[in-house]
C-alpha cells in the first residue's frame, strides 16, 4: 500500500454513523463526506439521495473532480465510523498477550513484563514486535494509540517510526523508571540519565515525525513506584517547559496503592504524588483509576486530568472496578484502553465490550455509587453505574479523542476534523437453509434496526468486521489487510 501516494479530493457515499453525544449515536442511512487533499472533511451531506449525490457536491461545494468511494446504496449492513482511539497501550507486551499465571499487578510485572520488556534492547527484536503491534491495531480499527514502549532510546525511536511509516496517529513515550523496585537489569540508572534519555527520545521522535503532527512524544513515568522522587520531579519541569502530554498509572490495585503510601509518605495520596511533582495537568492520561478516594477524584478534576479506562485489563488482573459512570458525572474526561498484555486484546471493540459488561457487574458487586449516593436513591443510583451501547462508543471514540486533545481533530464527521475513518462490514445476514453469510462473529437475522446492529457489532463483532482504515485521508487497511 503506497502510504505517501498524495491524496486526492474524495468523496465517501453511504451509511455513516458517530456519536453526537455521551448517549446519543447519529444513523445517517446515505449521505456524503467530503475530504480534501489535506484529509480533512470539507463538508458533510446528510440530506440526499443516490440521483442528486453528484448535482450536490457539484453546486453546493464547487468540486468538478474526485474520486469515489462508495460504501453502500444505504441499504445495506456496511457503515463508516470514526476511527477507535487508544488510551494506554504497551507495545512492547504483545508477545505477553493471554500470559497472567495466577499473578496481580505487582507480580505479574516481575514475573511476565519486565524480561520481555527488557529484551527488546534488541532491534531486530523490537522490530518484529512493533510491527506486529502497530499492524494488528491498524486492522483492529485503531486510528489513533498512546503508546508506551521501554526505556530504550533506539528501540523507541523505532517504535515512532514504524507508526508513522504505517500510517498510524501515536503518542510514543519513552518508559521512565529508576526506582529500587525495578530490577537492576531493566531501569534507569538514576535520575539524571533517565532525563537525558528522555530528551534524546522526544528529539528523536520529533524528527521522524518531521512536523507532520502525526506521531508525537509523550512524557512515560512508568508509574509512582517506579519513579523516584527527582525524577518525578525532573519531568514535571520537563512537562512545562516542552507542553508534552504525560501518560502514566494511578491506583490499579490496592497492593500498589499502599506500595506508593510507604514510598511517598509526605504525599496525601497516590494523586498527590503527581500533583506534587508537577505531572497531574490537563495534559495528563491517568490509567485505571480504580481505587481513588473522593479527595482525589475532585483533585483530578480540578487539575482537568483524564481517565483511561482499562476494563479488560482491570478484570483479568484482578486489580478491580473502575467507576466510569461517577468519574463522568464529575466532569472528568474518560477514554478506554486496551492496556496490551494486561489486556488480552489490542481491539478496542472488545474494550468496549468489557466496559459495558464490568459496568453491570458493579450493580451486583456495590452497594451504591462510589463517592456516595443521594439518601433514598441508591438503587437508582446502582442502575446507574450501567454504560449502554451508545455510551461505550462514544468512549471508544470522542471520550478518548478528548482525554488526548484531540477533541477538534477526531472521533466525529464533522467539518474540519480530519478523515480517521473504519469501514466495518456486517455481513448479509442468515439464509433461509440456515447457512450462515455473517462476517465474524456478527449474525444478523432480518429485521434489526441500527440499535440492534450496533449491539450486535459491539458485543460479537472484532477485526473480522473492520474492512478497510484510514488516518488523516490516507488509507492503510484495504480489505482487511
Amino acid at each position: 500500500m503506497a502510504f505517501n501516494k498524495p491524496l486526492k479530493q474524495t468523496i465517501y457515499i453511504g451509511t455513516f454513523i458517530h456519536s453526537l453525544t455521551l448517549d446519543t449515536i447519529e444513523v445517517v442511512q446515505f449521505g456524503i463526506i467530503g475530504v480534501d487533499e489535506k484529509g480533512v472533511i470539507a463538508f458533510v451531506e446528510k440530506d440526499c439521495t443516490i440521483v442528486e449525490w453528484k448535482e450536490i457536491v457539484k453546486s453546493r461545494h464547487g468540486w468538478e473532480e474526485w474520486e469515489t468511494v462508495k460504501i453502500g446504496d444505504g441499504t445495506s449492513t456496511t457503515f463508516l465510523f470514526p476511527g477507535f482511539v487508544d488510551t494506554h497501550i504497551h507495545a512492547p507486551q504483545f508477545p505477553n498477550v493471554g500470559i497472567f499465571g495466577k499473578s496481580t499487578l505487582l507480580s505479574w510485572l516481575h514475573t511476565y513484563t519486565f524480561p520481555l520488556e527488557s529484551s527488546l534492547a534488541s532491534l531486530p527484536r523490537a522490530s518484529t514486535v512493533y510491527n506486529h503491534a502497530v499492524a494488528s491495531t491498524l486492522r483492529h480499527g485503531t486510528t489513533t494509540a498512546a503508546y508506551f514502549a521501554t526505556t530504550h532510546v533506539p528501540a523507541t525511536t523505532l517504535l515512532a517510526s514504524i507508526c508513522h511509516t504505517r500510517g498510524q496517529r501515536a503518542f510514543v513515550g519513552r518508559c521512565n523508571m529508576d526506582s529500587h523496585i525495578q530490577p537492576a537489569y531493566y531501569k534507569d540508572t538514576d535520575a539524571e540519565s533517565a532525563l537525558r534519555d528522555t530528551h534524546e527520545s522526544i528529539k528523536a521522535i520529533e524528527e521522524v515525525d518531521a512536523g507532520e503532527r502525526l506521531v508525537v512524544p509523550i512524557l512515560t513515568p512508568r508509574f509512582a513506584p517506579s519513579c523516584t522522587a527527582e525524577l518525578l520531579s525532573g519531568l514535571g519541569t520537563l512537562q512545562k517547559n516542552t507542553g508534552l502530554r504525560v501518560q502514566t498509572h494511578i491506583s490499579e490495585n490496592l497492593p500498589e496503592v499502599a506500595l506508593v503510601q510507604q514510598m511517598f509518605p509526605e504525599q496525601s495520596s497516590y494523586t498527590d504524588v503527581y500533583d506534587t511533582h508537577g505531572l497531574l495537568g490537563p495534559k495528563t492520561v491517568l490509567a485505571h483509576a480504580c481505587h481513588l478516594s473522593v479527595a482525589e477524584v475532585q483533585l483530578v478534576k480540578a487539575r482537568g486530568a483524564s481517565v483511561s479506562h482499562c476494563p479488560v485489563s482491570n478484570s483479568y488482573l484482578g486489580s478491580g472496578f473502575c467507576p466510569v459512570r461517577e468519574l463522568l458525572r464529575a466532569g472528568i474526561p474518560v477514554g478506554l484502553g486496551t492496556d496490551v498484555s494486561g489486556g488480552w486484546s489490542c481491539s478496542i471493540l472488545a474494550a468496549a465490550r468489557e466496559a459495558g459488561g464490568v459496568s453491570r457487574l458493579r450493580t451486583y458487586t456495590e452497594k451504591e455509587a462510589r463517592y456516595g449516593a443521594e439518601p433514598g436513591k441508591e438503587e437508582t443510583e446502582r442502575e446507574n453505574m450501567k454504560l449502554s451501547v451508545e455510551e461505550c462508543l462514544y468512549l471508544a471514540t470522542r471520550g478518548g479523542a478528548e482525554c488526548l486533545g484531540l477533541e477538534q481533530t477526531v472521533g466525529v464527521f464533522e467539518v474540519g476534523m480530519e478523515w480517521d475513518a473504519q469501514l466495518v462490514d456486517l455481513g448479509e445476514g442468515m439464509k433461509e437453509d440456515g447457512r450462515s453469510r455473517a462476517r465474524g462473529g456478527v449474525a444478523l437475522w432480518g429485521g434489526e434496526g441500527w440499535e440492534e446492529r450496533l449491539a450486535k457489532w459491539v458485543y460479537c463483532g472484532d477485526e473480522r468486521n473492520t474492512r478497510r482504515v484510514w488516518v488523516r485521508g490516507r488509507e492503510v487497511v484495504e480489505d482487511g489487510e
